[in-house]
């Protein structure tokens, strides 16, 4: 019993002198300062609670207090609704009185307002997009849309000037139709910048610019060139409409006629592709099927100037006796000189003569034969990689937009038209050349039957 005591007051000597470490204080050295330091330790936690109780009651008093106060705002706050219920009540009956006194006021005119309110709105959505914003403004528009606004709010009712205006508009609108105006505005170029140009508008169906095509951009309020012109067809027709006066006439333009917004026919013309456009679709098979196509075709030309040559030639010796440098004088300068043999050997020695110089003649012939048999197997090449490349895209991103297979199939077909349009020209060639080489070698088999026959007598 005694060794524990001991080993409690051992314990209680080192957790105080610990804490006098901690707190700068001295370590007790006997019981009675321990004892001490315990009853000393004791008041002080006492007084510490004391204090902390103290402190949750006043706290508790402040919330009782904030709760009273929160109450009587919420009291005061019912009071205001209420308050404000009533003066809606009788705003909801003012306005009632208001809304019969309107329709009063309306009377059998109340339709025809409503049918006024829908042709302004429809006018403002029809002048936006018109051709002649650009030259009567956007004051039309906003005065429409303000007018739109006003008899919307139901608040008051449009008056006669108003009313006359809207009139005044609609016909302007109709009275330009059937203009063609010329007058000077600023024009957008296609990189953005401004130009001023003396503008020719044909009704609200087109309007041009010297020899270009404008259209009207609704956020600019201006008119643009467009980004690529038409056909130089119609492009001339612009500038003859450009260029004209008073005094000019009549002259012939083309038109969009598609209606008021003035370029739904041309915005799908212009989206056509040119020539050069539509051969690029064939990719790297329609330019090899081109090239191919066009040397052989001058060469069938050269050729068939030396055949024209040489026709000329062996024509001009069958009217000499004296052997020329031709093909025909080169077979009877042979004739000539073994006149004296066999009938055999002659005859042999003309149909070697005749074999010597048919080659300088058909030369390249066959060669345009084998491009105008090949031109539509390169075409045919063409379609079947055209297709290939459709079917990949319809695998990879479906069939639900056609421009993604467009490509694939303009391919297909453009390879096939160039391959057909390469392969009839060199079959006509073909025909033409071996005609041609046909009529000098039986012009020389003739002359040789000739010396042969007159040899046998």
């Amino acid at each position: 019993m005694n060794n524990i005591k001991y080993l409690l007051t051992l314990l209680l000597l080192v957790s105080f002198s610990s804490f006098a470490q901690e707190s700068d204080e001295p370590a007790p050295t006997n019981l009675d300062k321990l004892l001490e330091l315990v009853k000393e330790g004791k008041d002080q936690e006492q007084s510490e609670n004391d204090l902390r109780e103290e402190e949750f009651k006043n706290s508790r008093n402040r919330q009782q207090e904030i709760l009273s106060a929160e109450q009587r705002e919420l009291a005061r706050q019912e009071r205001i609704a209420d308050e404000l219920e009533e003066i809606f009540r009788a705003n909801q009956e003012l306005l009632r009185v208001a809304e019969e006194a309107y329709l009063k006021q309306l009377g059998s005119l109340n339709e025809l307002f409503g049918h006024m309110q829908s042709i302004s709105t429809d006018s403002r959505v029809t002048f936006e997009t018109s051709l002649t914003a650009a030259e009567f403004g956007k004051d039309r528009e906003s005065f429409l849309g303000e007018l739109t606004a006003k008899m919307g709010d139901a608040t008051s009712l449009p008056t006669i000037t108003e009313i006359e205006r809207v009139w005044y508009e609609i016909m302007r609108e109709m009275k330009a139709t059937g203009e063609v105006v010329k007058f000077n505005t600023s024009v957008i170029n296609v990189d953005g910048t401004s130009v001023d140009c003396e503008v020719v508008r044909v009704g609200v169906y087109n309007a041009v610019c010297g020899n270009k095509y404008l259209e009207y951009v609704p956020t600019k309020g201006q008119y643009q060139f467009l980004a690529r012109q038409p056909a130089s067809r119609y492009t001339s027709s612009a500038g003859r409409v450009s260029n004209a006066d008073a005094s000019s006439g009549y002259v012939s333009f083309s038109i969009d006629p598609s209606g008021p917004s003035g370029g739904a026919l041309l915005a799908n013309l212009i989206q056509n592709p040119s020539l050069l456009e539509r051969i690029d679709q064939g990719g790297i098979i329609g330019y090899i099927i081109l090239a191919i196509g066009g040397i052989t075709l001058v060469f069938a030309i050269y050729k068939y100037v030396i055949l024209y040559l040489m026709n000329r030639e062996v024509n001009d010796q069958l009217g000499t006796d004296q052997a020329g440098d031709n093909p025909l004088g080169r077979v009877l300068s042979v004739g000539q000189t073994h006149m004296k043999d066999e009938i055999d050997r002659l005859e042999l020695k003309l149909a070697e003569a005749i074999m010597a110089e048919r080659p300088s003649i058909e030369r390249g012939i066959s060669f345009v034969k084998i491009v105008s048999v090949v031109a539509p197997l390169a075409g045919l090449l063409g379609t079947v990689t055209g297709m290939i490349i459709t079917f990949q895209q319809i695998t990879l991103f479906g069939t639900g937009d056609p421009k993604i297979m467009a490509g694939g199939i303009s391919q297909a077909l453009v390879t096939t038209v160039l391959g057909l349009v390469v392969a009839i020209p060199t079959t006509l060639a073909h025909s033409f050349l071996q005609s041609s080489a046909r009529s000098v070698v039986d012009v020389l088999e003739e002359q040789a039957t000739g010396i042969v026959a007159e040899k046998a007598k």
